[in-house]
């Protein structure tokens, strides 16, 4: 657990702003919040994932808009989970008196309960002593370019923040003396004024408040959009969603119903939302099967991973940030990861089902089976879709945000949403067959779906793209999008051969398959330095994607090649490979033109538990490799964050860089961890390197 002084202003560090790794993050399955250790709401989208923010602190210090809550005196803080759940706890520590801060985003107890409520929870109490907080609530709304009205009633105990052309939020609060009270302590009592920072760049008034709060009192702040009159959240999004299946009927899609729902609000209601959200995520949680060595890594990650999830639909997004930059001395790689990718389809379904997380895999099936009837005239599917299913996700670049740390540019929307990456069919297929071998049954008309794309992939696989990176440069024959486009012949034919289903074209197929791998294995393989290459056209480019080969069955672990592709990796940078402090480097970036201006991006989460994995699997044959699989998996587990989550990359000095809370990072620690337990468990194996 991470301990860092709270500094006045709320921020914890000399720059103004928190590093991206030193937060937490809540959501209630619509949108997510992070939480800095210094108790500042940092950033949140409303209403949901991919909306415009309300608080971008952590893009820019001065006009991003922020609710932070912080003590007067100088104090240490630290963070954790309340255990097995996603509400955070913030704690100031002080000679004077310790303070609390808990936050959560509310969710029913049960399925039964229809009273789902989008709002964001900040409870502050004093544990020990007596503390004063101040507190200011600032949004900057539409990504802080639209103007907003503010008008206090601090006898209704309320806060209205009105933006018309985009979203009104109220503020509320509810001031409790504690269980026991004492004799002669004043009751708390809290005044909002009114904040302008307009000095900073604001286009509106903010609101401010400093409050004392002695043993046992507390303060509970509710921030929500106010009720409409409609009766359904999503009212207007079915024009959106026309070729997607409606979810609003499933797990969670229950809860938006009768958004004009509104109780009054009391210490009463806040009790019994904190208790139901704590016991919403114990009762969810206790559905995970994993008991193994990393079980509390393995659970946060699943906890993580369902809060990126959109109950509405069941799409899961990439992370839960934008513009978060993976190098903080370039400016260039800031990208926007609120949208779902088809390409985490097979990740996702495989951790989640090993998890026995069975119904959110149906869930994220269902919303797969959903996109592959929204094809495009010549057959190809787009490779990412808006958590709604819509097609449209312009780039657009936000020039007045200064970026985290001054790192600009600050991106909305992606541009790679038009890139042709073959590789999509493999991860959707695999995802496909991963859920019917495990019990989910593949309707008829799911398989006419999956052969009109085998039946594609079998025309286009010959062609070259910009795959798994996005790179924005020249499309190549990337290595990584072959063997996914074999894996897309692949699970066709064991669909076809172990369901008994009709396959008019399977010779057509299986002549596809084996001629793509033997054309990887021809023009894939260097011969002369030894290992996989990135494409066809960078023979002498290492690329640490070829690790998924072991990984999708596409060739064995103790294959002699990808031995030495192995081997190749696992040298440190400056002899050739991708590997440093047992972090593994996407590719060399001095010698690729990725099209993205250059810089020098940090080790990459994802690839380097597939470099665990790989090694696990070879352990089969190999224990010395087994022994390796779960020094650097262990190693890497040191750079989760205080509370456990994972950023994209990992800089050489620790720190998270990239987008945080990311999808692939959770999958591909699940999955590792998974497989490297099993190992372990199957044989005799020491657990340290000899």
């Amino acid at each position: 657990m991470v301990v860092k002084p709270n500094r006045s202003g709320g921020a914890a560090y000399p720059s103004g702003y928190t590093d991206a790794g030193d937060h937490a993050l809540i959501g209630n399955m619509r949108t997510c919040a992070l939480v800095s250790i210094s108790g500042t709401i940092a950033q949140l989208c409303l209403p949901h994932f991919d909306s415009p923010s309300v608080f971008a602190r952590i893009l820019d210090k001065n006009k991003g808009g922020h609710f932070s809550i912080r003590t007067t005196i100088p104090t240490q803080s630290k963070q954790q989970y309340v255990p097995s759940t996603n509400v955070v706890n913030t704690k100031f520590l002080s000679e004077e008196g310790v303070g609390q801060i808990d936050d959560y985003m509310p969710l029913p107890a049960s399925k039964s309960d229809p009273t789902f409520l989008p709002w964001l929870i900040r409870h502050v109490t004093t544990i020990r002593g007596t503390l004063t907080f101040t507190v200011e609530c600032a949004p900057a709304f539409d990504y802080a370019r639209a103007s907003h009205d503010t008008k206090i009633d601090n006898k209704a105990q309320r806060a209205d923040f009105t933006c018309p052309d985009h979203l009104n939020l109220d503020l509320r609060w509810v001031i409790s003396e504690g269980e026991h009270p004492k004799d002669g302590v004043e009751p708390p009592k809290v005044e909002l004024d009114y904040l302008d920072l307009s000095e900073r760049g604001h286009k509106g008034l903010g609101v401010t408040a400093q409050f004392t709060l002695h043993e046992g009192q507390s303060v509970t702040f509710v921030l929500r959009e106010p009720p409409k009159e409609e009766t359904s959240e999503t009212s207007g999004e079915g024009s959106k969603t026309a070729n997607i299946p409606d979810f609003t009927k499933s797990h969670h899609g229950d809860t938006q119903a009768k958004s004009s729902y509104d109780p009054p609000l009391s210490q009463a209601l806040i009790d019994r939302l904190y208790h139901d959200t704590v016991a919403y995520w114990l009762g969810w949680l206790q559905k995970c099967t994993y008991k193994g060595r990393w079980r509390e890594n393995v659970q946060r990650a699943a906890l993580a991973l369902k809060l990126l999830t959109f109950a509405p639909t069941g799409a899961i997004v990439a992370a839960a940030t934008f513009s978060l930059p993976e190098d903080l001395h370039d400016a260039g790689r800031n990208w926007d990861y609120r949208y779902a990718w088809i390409r985490d389809a097979s990740f996702t379904v495989y951790a989640l089902l090993r998890l026995g997380f069975t119904e959110e895999a149906d869930q994220y099936v269902d919303w797969l089976s959903g996109l592959m009837k929204t094809k495009n005239k010549d057959g190809s599917l787009q490779i990412m879709y808006t958590i709604h299913g819509t097609k449209e996700i312009p780039e657009i670049t936000l020039d007045h945000l200064d970026g985290h740390k001054g790192q600009k540019p600050v991106r909305i929307g992606n541009g790679a949403a038009d890139h042709i990456q073959l590789d999509i069919y493999g991860e959707l297929l695999d995802a496909v067959y991963l859920a019917q071998k495990m019990g989910r049954p593949l309707a008829y008309d799911d398989w006419l779906q999956v052969r009109e794309i085998v039946d594609y992939v079998c025309e286009i696989w010959r062609n070259p793209d910009l795959s798994i990176w996005e790179v924005r440069g020249q499309m190549q024959h990337f290595l990584y999008s072959k063997v996914m486009c074999w894996v897309a012949l692949d699970r066709g034919l064991r669909l076809a051969d172990k369901r008994s289903l009709p396959c008019p074209n399977r010779n057509k197929w299986l002549a596809n398959r084996d001629e793509l791998y033997e054309q990887i294995m021809d023009q894939g393989y260097n011969k002369e330095m030894g290992f996989f290459s990135q494409s066809y056209e960078n023979k002498d480019v290492l690329d640490a994607a070829v690790l998924i080969m072991p990984l999708v069955f596409f060739m064995t672990a103790n294959d002699p090649r990808f031995q030495n592709t192995l081997n190749a990796i696992l040298k440190p940078k400056d002899r050739g490979g991708l590997t440093e402090n047992n972090l593994v480097y996407r590719y060399d970036t001095e010698k690729v033109d990725d099209g993205t201006g250059g810089g020098e991006e940090g080790s990459f989460s994802m690839v380097t538990l597939w470099l665990v994995e790989a090694l696990a699997r070879a352990g089969q044959f190999e224990p010395a490799q087994l022994s390796k699989a779960v020094t650097i998996l262990e190693d890497f587990l040191g750079y989760t964050n205080h509370v456990g989550l994972l950023s994209e990359e990992i800089s050489k000095g620790g720190e998270a860089l990239g987008n945080m809370a990311q999808a692939f990072s959770f999958v591909s620690l699940i999955s590792t961890c998974y497989n490297v337990d099993r190992a372990t468990q199957s044989k005799n194996f020491p657990l340290v390197d000899a």
